[in-house]
């Protein structure tokens, strides 16, 4: 009996010994990203990572747009470790690969097909030729509007609406709707909120940042009748308390049947047209963004994607989920478990010679379309110095936008006229710009 009690207190030992160090052996990545219907699927679908990969555990940090920016560029900035992997966009990409805050992506696993990448999407995330960034979906912008009732009020919607017809339509459909809003645009103050819209919406209105000797240009006439514009339209046609909505919360309310048009990133498109997720997802139709005439509309180029953090100390495992999550064979898991209409945009051309999301996706041609049009090279009518659509893609972009699109939100609110707000917006823009060159000068 002792002999058997002393096997059994062995086996035990053994066991719990081969237990703790598996344990150890375990390697867990912290990720940190946006909150967006697409990456709550990536988390709710990462199980199939980790049965292929039992050594590591997975730690999702889920945040609102602003917060995650600010919290994962003080973390990567200070060099803190807290994140392995972080979504970043086509702003931080190139930016902090220079800085030398993230590790290039040079040595993908066998088979991930960096060449299928379409060549816009991978400039935008590489510094001096090497990829920084894997992109996970790709977006313009375009117009999503409610068919039964544009077709409700004897409207047709053009393949390429100016601002004008827009505002027209609004109004009509608003007057014959007590519980629909004529549009929907971002309003929540934020360099990636109510800025990317207004910004890109100001270059179709010939606006620009700064002009050629970066002197900003927030007095000028384009810049008020962009701003006035966006502004009234908000206000006479829009939901109450606009400054409240973000990207999300306007998607809300478009797939709950609360708004007629809605300008916006072209990846809510899958959303707004699945029966799962939309009330509304039989009566949606797609137009390019909105222009004013001048040869620029109002779209724009974002990539969200996966970095991998360069203070990270499991730079091995971290490639290998950032390649599983932004590979196509993710898009194939996606397509197998909520369908092909699913599948993340905007990031592969075989995406768009694949049959069967075609057939899935009827905006597809027009996502691609939209992709492809848009240029950050040359984002407005008249020459800049700065490339990117909507924003400007300079390391004080972000401190300087954020502030210009707080004023923006206090004119949308009724708490300042427009003029304060755009003369607050030269001043500020003035101020940093004028800082930037003594520090670069010293």
């Amino acid at each position: 009996m002792a002999s058997a009690a002393s096997a059994a207190s062995a086996a035990s030992a053994a066991s719990a010994a081969s237990a703790a160090s598996a344990a150890s052996a375990q390697t867990t990545l912290t990720i940190a990203t946006v909150s967006n219907p697409d990456m709550e699927r990536m988390q709710r679908l990462s199980a199939s990572f980790t049965s292929n990969n039992p050594g590591i555990e997975l730690v999702w940090v889920t945040l609102e747009e602003n917060i995650l920016r600010q919290r994962v560029t003080t973390d990567i900035a200070t060099g803190a470790g807290r994140f392995d992997i972080v979504m970043i966009g086509t702003f931080e990409a190139p930016i902090w690969a220079e800085r030398g805050w993230l590790t290039p992506l040079v040595e993908m696993p066998e088979g991930y097909d960096v060449d299928d990448i379409l060549p816009s999407i991978r400039t935008s995330l590489s510094h001096d030729g090497t990829l920084y960034a894997a992109p996970f979906y790709g977006e313009s912008a375009f117009t999503m509007y409610r068919t039964d009732l544009f077709e409700d009020a004897g409207l047709e919607m053009p393949d390429a609406p100016t601002w004008d017809f827009i505002r027209s339509a609004a109004s009509k459909i608003s007057e014959q709707n007590d519980d629909v809003y004529g549009i929907c645009l971002r309003g929540k103050p934020g360099w990636g909120e109510n800025v990317a819209v207004i910004t890109a919406m100001a270059n179709s209105y010939g606006a620009r940042w700064f002009d050629n000797d970066w002197k900003p240009q927030f007095d000028s006439e384009a810049w008020a009748s962009a701003v006035n514009d966006y502004v009234s339209l908000v206000r006479d046609y829009g939901p109450p308390d606009a400054t409240k909505n973000g990207y999300t919360e306007t998607l809300n309310l478009f797939q709950n049947g609360k708004c007629a048009i809605w300008v916006d990133a072209t990846v809510a498109a899958s959303t707004i047209t699945d029966p799962e997720t939309s009330n509304v997802a039989d009566r949606v139709g797609f137009a390019l963004a909105p222009g004013t005439g001048l040869g620029k509309r109002a779209n724009w180029l974002w990539v969200w994607s996966l970095g991998i953090s360069s203070s990270s100390g499991h730079q091995d495992e971290a490639m290998r989920f950032v390649a599983w999550a932004t590979s196509r064979d993710y898009t194939e898991l996606v397509a197998r478990e909520d369908g092909w209409v699913n599948a993340p945009p905007g990031t592969r051309a075989s995406l768009y010679q694949n049959s069967d999301y075609l057939k899935a996706a009827p905006f597809a041609e027009m996502v691609l379309s939209s992709i492809k049009a848009s240029d950050p090279a040359k984002p407005t009518v008249d020459e800049v110095p700065y490339t990117g659509i909507q924003y400007v893609a300079i390391p004080e972009f972000p401190g300087m936008a954020t502030a210009v699109g707080s004023r923006i939100a206090k004119a949308l609110a009724g708490e300042i006229p427009t003029d304060e707000a755009l003369k607050n917006a030269q001043w500020v823009t003035e101020k940093v710009i004028e800082r930037a060159r003594f520090i670069s000068d010293d």
